[in-house]
């Protein structure tokens, strides 16, 4: 009998159901549903009291209004006015009050505080009406106090809830919507100094073709080649003023550092509190400046994270040339906090190292595991 291979099938069954599961489960349509099976299990309790109520409806006929009812829960979040209205519905018909607290909690979750205090004043008119018709289930003595006491506070506290949670909302996508801009504007000042640094590299490059061009010109002027190194350094020159036009300096800075600033970078780590141990190859000095700039970068950044979240803590570096791969792997360990509060922090430092590696082809990756952080970027070596 073939055991693994049975056992490897039912491994991939359970984890591809649990999956499966997780993702319906944490889905709003899945929500929707749980909340309509609730609501039709609460007012199933009520079905021996509805048959003695209204003769007109038997016990298998109220569940199946009762059940067509609560379907107006699965379209909460578009019209939420439905299962109101439903709801409403079932107050004057059958005297039930368990829909309309769904309904409310949706009107105020889906529509807002104006919308939710409108339906709970609606409400509360409509059941005042209904109450003052003869034939509601409680006594006529206590009919007021009944209402005061019961259907106002259901009323009010389901839409508040409701309202509460749509302000949460807000909040929240309001705090999605500043961190996607913050990684946003990380991305686009990483483009920018890319942008730059291609600017400082080859405009140093082009003037040096320029003016290697002109004296090649002067020494070759009685030859044949004296008009070739002229047009050589009129493109030069050319493409340098194309270059200054596409990528326009917004003020004094110099150009990213190379690997050369790696060893003053580890040494103010170290000052700050986070020593490092640098590894590097010898043949990273020979990549060209750009991809230089970008193990700067990578670094630099890994470090700021690092000072961040696990300050005290050894931070390893290594950069090494695999092949005609580049690789940059840094790690550390994770500080506890011991009760501290987390640092400010945007998240957008990882963003920004990424869009640095991806304009050289490059990949990044970064891992958090129970006690380390890691993160590790691949670009080729050029």
């Amino acid at each position: 009998m073939h055991v693994k291979p049975v056992a490897s099938a039912l491994h991939w069954v359970a984890a591809s159901g649990r999956r499966l599961t997780e993702s319906w489960a944490g889905s709003p349509r899945a929500i929707d549903v749980l909340t309509a099976l609730g609501c039709f299990a609460l007012m199933a309790l009520d079905l021996p009291g509805l048959a003695a109520a209204d003769n007109s409806l038997s016990g298998p006929l109220a569940a199946v209004v009762l059940a067509a009812g609560c379907l107006g829960l699965l379209v909460r979040r578009r019209v939420p006015w439905v299962s109101y209205l439903t709801a409403l519905l079932f107050i004057g018909w059958l005297h039930e009050l368990t829909l309309i607290q769904f309904a409310l909690y949706s009107v105020g979750r889906y529509r807002g505080r104006r919308a939710g205090i409108l339906a709970t004043v609606g409400y509360v008119g409509f059941a005042l009406v209904v109450f003052a018709v003869p034939g509601w289930p409680e006594p006529r003595i206590e009919t007021l106090s009944s209402f005061l006491s019961l259907v106002v506070p259901i009323g009010v506290l389901a839409s508040a809830v409701g309202i509460a949670a749509y302000r949460h909302d807000l909040v929240r996508e309001l705090d999605t919507r500043r961190a996607e801009s913050a990684v946003l504007q990380a991305v686009q000042q990483e483009r920018t100094s890319v942008a730059r640094d291609v600017h400082d590299f080859v405009g140093r490059e082009l003037t040096l073709l320029t003016v290697r061009s002109e004296v090649l010109s002067m020494r070759s002027r009685e030859t044949a080649y004296a008009k070739d190194f002229e047009e050589l350094a009129d493109t030069a020159r050319r493409a340098h003023l194309v270059l200054n036009e596409i990528i326009v300096q917004r003020g004094e800075r110099a150009a990213t550092p190379g690997v050369e600033g790696l060893a003053a970078l580890a040494e103010e780590s170290g000052r700050a509190g986070s020593p490092v141990r640098l590894a590097l190859d010898p043949d990273v000095h020979g990549l060209s400046p750009l991809r230089q700039a970008a193990v700067y970068r990578v670094v630099q950044e890994c470090l700021t994270n690092a000072a961040k979240h696990a300050r005290g803590e050894t931070i390893e570096v290594s950069i090494a040339a695999d092949g005609p791969q580049l690789r940059i792997a840094v790690s550390n360990g994770l500080a506890e906090r011991n009760g501290t509060r987390a640092p400010v922090s945007a998240g957008s430092g990882t963003a920004s190292m990424s869009e640095r590696v991806r304009s050289l082809g490059g990949s990044l990756t970064a891992t958090r595991t129970e006690g380390s952080y890691e993160v590790v970027a691949t670009l080729p070596k050029g």
